[in-house]
């Protein structure tokens, strides 16, 4: 028995030396071996979100911002495929069991996927609890819109990555991202980060862009063109807000809109800034610059007569009308009856090419340059031999396609004596150097005509203001389709300047296709109106003293 005992005792050494002979290799001889495994399954090297810089109005308020989420990822190699683990993190996540096993299976050879970006703190949470393994949380940031839908279309939206898409965010994307910086931690078996153990690069955050937009007018146009785009049964509706002495811009909405807030995943009509891009006939309001391109020829003044009757005028084998036999009236007149035959006579006296280069000067068949991405230049196509009647319907407005903010920009040259001040959406702190575009003294005297319709004998005169002296002028256009013009659909338009003593805005309203009334004057003006009083009392403009034409309501 005695050498069983031995034969035990022996055995039982030479495992402990075993044992105690591996524990010795292990911590001291391969010492840097394991250490190296183990950081490689502990300490990782993260991307750390840059913040992307804020949108500001001109006064400071809030109009893009970035807030941090969290998004859940997944790591397929690593997750336990059961119904245990697949059903709590499916509810948690609000997605179904069969994308998440398409998921997995798209995924199986690689170490990451999301699973789900900018959840909410509770989703979060949610996940936290859980604890599955190979399920993890990333701090990222998702944009916010305070104005939701009052600005979506101006202000554009970001990508999941807080990358810019459309609009301003688009235009100014690489002033308003920053750049991420790197950092080493200790994450847990979880995946969780338990430590941070150095920042190795530091992360640049995005720079804030004050624009040039003022929230409270953005919000008072949104409010008007809502309300009479639906009065009307129209289509849709643009209103563009202009300082004529910077070129900023200061207001544009657009209607119907959509919230940026709502993450959209195809493109569709209500996205687009029809103010940039969507395309009309101006119908009359083309008029103002068929009879400053009369006056500036010196054949005319403001006093001229201009013969009208019978209340049409034959031009080759077309007939142009007025809706009434207006007689013998004065070239302002002319103007303040919206009258095709009088303008049609007038440019038809001069050489084409002097209207022609007025409405290039103004801006007509170029892209505004203000900055937004995918302006529209329009279309304004000119032969080498102009037809006469192809010139006379251009003067009243047709055979040319301007977009709302072009029909903003012309008339801001006419509020600003004749000076073309370059349009932005940047806030301006300095002063804006200003190009000539029209002769000054026909500039003065189409603002002095432009007043005259907006009275009780013009047909501007629901545009009035009760404490400010407007200028302006209506527009009536029909829309031209496959078959030619579709005269039971127009768009209606107004677009004026005030105050007329010294011009601080230019508010254009384009509605389009409404039903209940046609008429520039019954649709169009009154919203100016609204938006064009809020506006100048936003600003703390001085009331000008009223004309005796003009009368207070």
């Amino acid at each position: 028995m005695r050498w069983r005992f031995y034969f035990i005792l022996i055995v039982f050494f030479l495992v402990t030396g075993v044992l105690i002979g591996r524990l010795v290799y292990l911590t001291v001889l391969d010492h840097p071996f394991l250490l190296k495994q183990g950081n490689a399954r502990s300490l990782r090297v993260i991307q750390t979100p840059a913040y992307r810089g804020m949108i500001l109005d001109r006064r400071g308020d809030s109009l893009a911002i970035s807030t941090p989420v969290d998004s859940v990822w997944i790591n397929p190699k690593d997750f336990p495929d059961t119904r245990d683990n697949i059903l709590p993190l499916t509810k948690a996540l609000g997605i179904s069991v069969a994308q998440m096993h398409d998921l997995l299976k798209r995924y199986s050879t690689k170490e990451f996927a999301y699973l789900k970006r900018g959840v909410t703190p509770d989703v979060a949470q949610k996940i936290q609890v859980l604890a599955i393994p190979g399920v993890y949380l990333q701090r990222e940031y998702r944009r916010y819109y305070p104005t939701g839908a009052v600005a979506s279309q101006e202000l554009g939206f970001t990508n999941v990555d807080d990358q810019g898409q459309e609009g301003l965010e688009l235009a100014y994307n690489n002033w308003l991202a920053g750049e991420p910086g790197e950092q080493r931690v200790l994450k847990d078996r979880y995946g969780q980060v338990v430590a941070n153990i150095a920042e190795l690069s530091p992360g640049k955050p995005g720079r804030d862009l004050n624009v040039s937009l003022d929230s409270r007018i953005q919000y008072l146009a949104y409010s008007v063109l809502a309300s009479t785009v639906k009065e009307y049964d129209a289509e849709s509706g643009t209103i563009v807000v202009l300082n004529p002495k910077t070129g900023e811009i200061l207001a544009m909405t657009n209607y119907p809109s959509f919230n940026s807030n709502q993450r959209v995943t195809k493109k569709n009509k209500s996205m687009r800034n029809a103010a940039e891009t969507d395309m009309f006939e101006p119908g009359s309001t083309m008029k103002t610059f068929s009879i400053a391109s009369a006056l500036d020829s010196g054949k005319y003044t403001a006093n001229s007569i201009i013969h009208t009757a019978p209340g049409y005028f034959k031009v080759e084998k077309n007939i142009v009308r007025d809706e009434e036999n207006n007689g013998d009236i004065t070239v302002t007149q002319v103007l303040q009856k919206s009258s095709n035959v009088g303008v049609t006579q007038m440019t038809l006296s001069l050489p084409p090419e002097h209207f022609i280069d007025l409405l290039r000067r103004v801006g007509f068949g170029d892209q505004p340059q203000d900055g937004f991405p995918g302006e529209s230049a329009g279309k304004f196509f000119y032969p080498q031999q102009w037809h006469p009647f192809a010139l006379a319907t251009l003067a009243f407005g047709y055979g040319i396609s301007i977009t709302p903010i072009q029909l903003a920009q012309a008339y801001e040259i006419v509020a600003n004596d004749g000076l073309h001040c370059p349009l932005t959406f940047l806030k301006r702190d300095t002063a804006v150097t200003c190009s000539r575009a029209m002769d000054e003294k026909a500039a003065k005297s189409m603002l002095a005509m432009l007043e005259s319709v907006v009275t009780n004998d013009g047909t501007g005169f629901k545009a009035r203001l009760k404490d400010y002296r407007v200028a302006g002028k209506t527009g009536t256009a029909y829309v031209a389709g496959q078959h030619g013009y579709n005269w039971r659909n127009v768009n209606s338009s107004f677009v004026g300047i005030a105050p007329v003593s010294d011009p601080q805005l230019v508010v254009a309203v384009v509605i389009r296709k409404p039903h209940k009334s046609h008429y520039g004057a019954d649709v169009a003006a009154p919203a100016f109106s609204a938006v064009m009083s809020g506006a100048l009392h936003f600003l703390n403009v001085p009331s000008d003293k009223l004309t005796s034409g003009q009368v207070s309501v």
